[in-house]
C-alpha cells in the first residue's frame, strides 16, 4: 500500500534512500511499535480479502435454471399427473441427480481464490524499534523492516536495501524458469516484473542467501493482490457442450410444447372430447421428450473422465471432457509442459573447440563427443578442470530417491554436477583431498561465485570460479588449453562462442582456476587478474520427447499451438523451434515479448495474437488478455499452466489445464483439468478423448430423438385423423425409459473411431446437430411413423385386437431403435466396418432390452400393467422386416452424403 512519494509499481527505480523516505521507516530499527499499530488501523492485515459470492440456496436453485431440465421437470409432473409413479421418480431423479453434480463442481470453483489467500500468509522475521520479532505475514505493515533467508517465503512486497547472495524463485509469479538473483541498485520504471532485480514480491520463495527488504505494498496491492483481483474477474465460460445443451434445449422445449399445443387444437376442431384430447396431447409431451439425455450426458462425460485419468488427465469438472475435444487453440507453458523442467548441459566450451553432452535431465546418464567420438577428460585438461570447477564451485547436491533423480538447490548448478558425473569425475574424492575452506558467495553484483580449496601438501591452495561469461573473462590473465598450459587469454573468442552458445537459446556460465602454486588472495577484489580461464558450460531446460509428435498431432488436427512464457525470447524460441511450433525461417511476427504486445493498438492487437506463436515475457495480466483476445476471435481456447501468474488465464480460457507435478495449487483449483504427469503430449491424449467423448454424445442424440419424434408424431396424426392411438402413454414411457438405459447409455462405451485426429475441429458456431444429421433424423422418424402406423392398421386388418396391434407397434418401436443402434455407431461407417462386436457393451444392452420386450409382450402381469397382449411369430417376422428396411435406409442416407458432412468441423 501506498504511503508517500511514487505509486507502488515504481519502488523499483527509486534509490534505498528514496524508499526509506518514502514509507517513512528506518534501516536501523525499522518502525516503532506506536507506529505500527497506527499502520495496522489505517491499512489493515496483510491478506488478501475474502470474495463473497452467492449463498448455497441460489447456488441451489441454480441448477435447475435450464430449459433442458425444464423440460424434465415437466415430463415429470405430467407423468404423475398419469399414475405414472415410478416413471416419475426415475425422471425427478435424473433431475435432482445433474443438479447435486452441478452444485459440487461450482462449490469448487472458489477454492482458487482461497488458494491465494492461504498461500500469502507466511512466517515473517520483522525489525521493530531495533529488535527482531517473528511473527505472521499478516501483521506486516507497509514500512516494516523484513529479514530473509534461503526457505523463507517473502510476505509482502518487498524494495531490497541489502542483500548477499539472495536469490528468488518467482517462477510461480513470472514463469521465469531460473531463480532471480537480486540486488540493491535501482531499475528503469519500464523494467518488467521478471527483470526487477531489487524487489521482492510476496508468495515467492527465497532460494539461496539472505537479505532484508522495506515493506513498499501489503494485500491487495501487491502483485499477488493483483492476480487475486484477475482471478475473482476472470470469469468462467460456458463449455461448448453447456451452451450448445442450452440451445439445444430451448428449441426442444419450444417444439414440444408447439407439437402438443398443435395436437390439442387440433382434437377440439374434430369435436373429439376435451380430456382425452389433452391426455393424448400430454402423450404426445411425454413421448417426445427425451428424458435419458441428461443421464447419457453426465455417464458419457463421466466414462471420458475415467478414460483420460488413464492418460493422466483428471478431470475436475464433467463438461471440460468435451471442451478439449472442441479446443481450436492450445495456449501452452513452456517450462515443465513443452520441457523436462530439468536444466541440462548440452554442450562444453574449451579454447580447444566444443564438446556436445548428452542424456537429459537429473539423471547422471550421457556421453561427452566431439564429431560422433567419445570424449575423455583425462586427456583435456581444460575439460576437466572447467567440469571440476562447476561441480564443487557448487551449493547444489543430487539426489536418487525411489528410482527417481530429484535435486535439492539450484538447478543450474545441479546440472553442472550432473555433467561432471557424466564425465566419470570424481567429485567426492576430489573434495576430501581438497576440501572447500572458504567460499564466496554469488551476487548479481559480483555476478560469480568461488571456493577456496586446500590439501595438507598445498600451503598456497587454489580457488575455483564460475559466473557470468564477462565476468570471469575479466577477471582472467591466462586460459588452459587442453595440455593443461596456459596462453595468452583471447576475450573475442570467448565472447564469440558464448554468444553463439547463447544464440541457440543456452545458458552459458563460465568457469576459471587460480594459477597452481601461486598464492591466493581469495576476496572479492585480490581474485580479479589472478584467474585461469578453463571453459564454458551451456545449458538447457530440453524438450520433452514425446512434445514435438504431440505438437505435430495436434497441428495435423486443425488445432493451433501457441507458448505463452515468462521466459526469454531468444529461449522460447529456440525450444518452440525444437519442438516444431516454430520454423527457423518464419517470419517476423511470430515471436512477441510482452514489451511488443503493450506497445500493439486496440485494433492492431487481434490480428497480431492471433498471428503470433510465440509470446515470451509475458505479465499475468497479458496472458489473460491473450486468452480474452483469442476467445474474441471465435477460438475455443486451452490454457496450460502451472504458477500464480497462470492462474487468471487458467480460469478464463474455455479449458484451464494445469501441472499435478510441479503446478501450485492456486493453478490447480483454478484449472478445469489437471495433468499428473506434466507432459504436452498428455494434453494431446485428453484432447483426442475429448473428440471421442463429443462423438458418443452427438451419436446417443442422434440415436434418441427420431424415436421421440416419431412417438409424438404418430399421436398427432391418431388425433388428426380421430382414430385410435397406436401406442398409449405409459409404453411410450415403456419405450423411452428402458431403451435409453438398456441401448442408447452403451453408445458411452463406444471406442474412438479411426482417424479421430486427422480431422479439424468443429466450429464453434456450430449447431450440436448439423442440417445434414437433422435430415437424417427427419428420414427415421418418417420410417418410424409410416412403419407404425401400417404395421397397426395391418394387424387390425388381419383381425388382431387392439391390445395386441399396439403391442406389435411398440415392439417395432424398440426392434427399428436396436437396428438404428448399430447404425448410430458411427456417423459416417457402417457397422460392418467398425466390428458388430467392438463394444460388447451393446451386445449386452440389445439382450437385456429383448428379455425385457419378452417379458412385456408374455407376462401376464406386464400385459395388465402396461395394455399388452402376447402376439405371434408371423408379427414378429413384420417387425423384424421394418427394422431391416431402416437399417437399410440409414446405410444408403450415409452413401448419398459425404462423410465430411458429419465430422465434426461443420457442414
Amino acid at each position: 500500500m501506498t504511503l508517500v512519494g511514487g505509486d507502488t509499481g515504481e519502488r523499483h527505480a527509486l534509490s534505498v534512500d528514496e524508499v526509506v523516505a518514502s514509507v517513512a521507516s528506518s534501516l536501523d530499527r525499522g518502525l516503532s511499535v506506536d507506529e505500527v499499530a497506527r499502520r495496522t488501523l489505517r491499512f489493515g492485515p496483510n491478506v488478501l480479502p475474502a470474495r463473497a459470492g452467492p449463498g448455497w440456496p441460489r447456488r441451489l436453485l441454480g441448477q435447475f435454471h435450464n430449459p433442458l431440465i425444464y423440460v424434465l421437470i415437466v415430463a415429470g409432473t405430467i407423468t404423475a399427473g398419469l399414475a405414472e409413479y415410478v416413471d416419475s421418480a426415475v425422471i425427478f431423479a435424473v433431475v435432482v441427480l445433474n443438479a447435486a453434480i452441478g452444485f459440487v463442481q461450482e462449490s469448487k470453483a472458489g477454492s482458487a481464490l482461497e488458494s491465494l489467500r492461504s498461500m500469502a500468509r507466511t512466517p515473517a522475521r520483522v525489525v521493530r524499534d531495533g529488535e527482531v520479532h517473528s511473527l505472521s505475514s499478516e501483521d506486516v505493515v507497509p514500512g516494516d523492516l523484513v529479514r530473509l533467508e534461503a526457505g523463507d517465503k517473502v510476505p509482502a512486497d518487498l524494495r531490497l536495501v541489502h542483500t548477499i547472495g539472495l536469490e528468488v524463485d518467482e517462477s510461480t509469479l513470472t514463469g521465469e524458469s531460473e531463480p532471480s538473483a537480486k540486488g540493491t541498485a535501482a531499475v528503469p520504471p519500464s523494467t518488467l516484473l521478471a527483470d526487477r532485480s531489487n524487489m521482492g514480491y510476496s508468495g515467492t520463495l527465497v532460494t539461496a542467501g539472505t537479505g532484508t527488504g522495506l515493506t513498499v505494498a501489503t494485500a491487495s496491492d501487491t502483485e499477488l493482490g493483483g492476480i487475486h483481483r484477475l482471478v475473482g474477474s476472470a470469469r468462467p465460460l460456458a463449455t461448448p457442450l453447456t451452451a450448445k445443451l442450452a440451445e439445444f434445449g430451448r428449441i426442444l422445449t419450444f417444439a414440444i410444447l408447439g407439437l402438443a399445443a398443435v395436437t390439442f387444437g387440433v382434437g377440439l376442431l374434430r369435436g373429439q372430447d376435451t380430456v382425452e384430447t389433452f391426455v393424448a396431447a400430454v402423450a404426445l409431451a411425454v413421448g417426445a421428450i427425451p428424458e435419458g439425455l441428461p443421464a447419457a450426458v453426465t455417464i458419457t462425460l463421466a466414462i471420458g473422465v475415467s478414460r483420460m485419468a488413464r492418460h493422466g488427465a483428471v478431470i475436475r469438472q464433467l463438461p471440460a471432457v468435451e471442451t478439449l475435444g472442441s479446443t481450436t487453440v492450445i495456449c501452452s507453458d513452456k517450462t515443465g509442459t513443452l520441457t523436462q523442467n530439468q536444466m541440462t548441459v548440452r554442450a562444453l566450451w574449451t579454447i580447444d573447440g566444443e564438446v556436445v553432452v548428452t542424456g537429459s535431465g537429473y539423471e547422471p546418464v550421457g556421453d561427452l563427443t566431439e564429431d560422433g567420438d567419445l570424449v575423455s577428460v583425462d586427456h583435456n585438461d581444460a575439460l576437466r578442470w572447467s567440469l571440476l570447477t562447476g561441480a564443487v564451485c557448487n551449493d547444489a547436491s543430487l539426489r536418487e530417491i525411489d528410482d527417481e533423480w530429484t535435486i535439492v538447490g539450484d538447478p543450474t548448478e545441479a546440472a553442472m554436477i550432473v555433467a561432471a558425473i557424466k564425465a566419470d569425475i570424481d567429485t567426492p574424492s576430489f573434495l576430501d583431498g581438497h576440501p572447500r575452506s572458504g567460499s564466496i558467495p554469488f551476487s548479481s553484483d559480483r555476478q560469480f561465485m568461488a571456493t577456496l580449496h586446500r590439501s595438507s601438501s598445498d600451503e598456497h591452495g587454489f580457488a575455483l570460479v564460475k559466473g557470468a561469461v564477462e565476468r570471469v573473462s575479466d577477471m582472467s590473465e591466462t586460459m588452459m588449453d587442453s595440455e593443461g598450459r596456459l596462453r595468452q587469454i583471447d576475450r573475442h573468442r570467448i565472447s564469440e562462442a558464448a554468444e553463439d552458445l547463447a544464440g541457440r537459446g543456452l545458458r552459458v556460465l563460465a568457469t576459471a582456476r587460480t594459477t597452481a602454486g601461486a598464492a591466493v588472495d581469495f576476496t572479492v577484489d585480490g581474485l580479479p587478474g589472478t584467474l585461469v580461464f578453463t571453459g564454458l558450460e551451456a545449458m538447457m531446460d530440453p524438450p520433452r520427447e514425446a512434445a514435438t509428435s504431440a505438437v505435430q498431432a495436434c497441428r495435423s488436427a486443425g488445432i493451433s499451438v501457441k507458448m505463452i512464457t515468462g521466459d526469454h525470447a531468444v529461449t522460447a524460441t529456440v525450444i518452440a523451434q525444437q519442438v516444431g511450433l516454430l520454423d527457423r525461417g518464419d517470419a517476423d511476427g511470430s515471436v512477441l515479448t510482452g514489451s511488443d504486445l503493450s506497445s500493439l493498438s486496440a485494433d492492431d492487437y487481434p490480428d497480431a495474437v492471433d498471428r503470433a506463436v510465440v509470446f515470451a515475457r509475458a505479465s499475468p495480466e497479458q496472458k489473460l488478455q491473450l486468452v480474452e483476445s483469442l476467445q474474441s476471435r471465435g477460438h475455443v481456447v486451452a490454457m496450460t499452466g502451472d504458477g500464480v501468474n497462470d492462474a487468471p488465464a487458467l480460469r478464463r480460457a474455455n479449458i484451464g489445464v494445469a501441472m499435478g507435478h510441479s503446478g501450485t495449487e492456486v493453478a490447480k483449483d483454478a484449472a478445469d483439468v489437471v495433468l499428473t504427469e506434466d507432459d504436452f503430449s498428455t494434453i494431446e491424449a485428453a484432447v483426442e478423448e475429448g473428440r471421442g467423448v463429443f462423438d458418443n454424445l452427438t451419436k446417443f442424440i442422434a440415436w434418441t430423438l427420431p424415436t421421440n419424434l416419431a412417438e409424438g408424431l404418430v399421436i398427432l396424426v391418431a388425433i388428426v385423423f380421430g382414430t385410435a392411438l397406436p401406442i398409449l402413454p405409459t409404453q411410450i414411457l415403456w419405450i423411452n425409459m428402458t431403451t435409453a438405459v438398456a441401448l442408447g447409455l452403451m453408445l458411452a462405451f463406444e471406442p474412438k473411431e479411426p482417424g479421430i485426429m486427422s480431422r479439424l475441429p468443429r466450429r464453434p458456431d456450430e449447431p450440436l446437430l448439423t442440417r445434414a444429421l437433422m435430415v437424417r433424423i427427419l428420414l427415421v422418424s418418417t420410417v418410424l411413423v409410416v412403419g407404425a402406423w401400417a404395421i397397426f392398421e395391418w394387424e387390425q386388418s388381419r383381425g388382431a385386437g387392439l391390445d395386441e396391434a399396439r403391442t406389435v407397434a411398440l415392439n417395432m418401436f424398440v426392434a427399428a431403435e436396436i437396428a438404428y443402434l448399430f447404425s448410430c455407431r458411427s456417423l459416417t461407417r457402417s457397422a460392418w466396418q467398425l466390428g458388430l462386436f467392438t463394444n460388447r457393451w451393446i451386445v449386452v444392452g440389445v439382450l437385456t432390452q429383448t428379455a425385457g420386450q419378452i417379458a412385456l409382450t408374455y407376462l401376464p402381469a406386464m400385459n395388465a400393467l402396461f395394455g399388452t397382449a402376447p402376439i405371434g411369430i408371423d408379427s414378429w417376422l413384420l417387425i423384424g422386416a421394418v427394422a431391416v428396411v431402416l437399417s437399410l435406409v440409414v446405410g444408403i442416407d450415409k452413401r448419398v452424403h459425404n462423410r465430411r458432412t458429419f465430422a465434426t468441423r461443420g457442414r
